[in-house]
């Protein structure tokens, strides 16, 4: 009887040893569960910006005041028979 029970706490302390430092075990886990945190975060980001920017080709795409907008702040561009002031600070 004494050996049965001492081999049967030997097999538990090798499957513990498995979850705990196996190649399967509990800190990779955690540290793959933090990585997929980081990465879902990321992604909403990166889904937000997408969001953003499809948005902007939409406007640029269905009317000229976006296109107009856009050409006059990033070019600097004037219409005929306007005045371009532009003050340094």
């Amino acid at each position: 009887m004494r050996y049965i029970i001492v081999g049967l706490i030997m097999l538990c302390l090798g499957l513990q040893y498995k979850i705990w430092f196996g190649d399967n075990s509990v800190s990779k886990w955690l540290k793959a569960e933090s990585k997929l945190k980081l990465r879902h975060e990321e992604n909403k980001k990166l889904e937000a910006r997408n969001q953003a920017v499809q948005v902007e080709i939409e406007g640029l795409k269905s009317g000229e005041e976006a296109l107009e907008e856009r050409a006059r702040y990033e070019l600097g561009m004037v219409k005929e028979d306007e005045t371009y002031y532009h003050f340094a600070n």
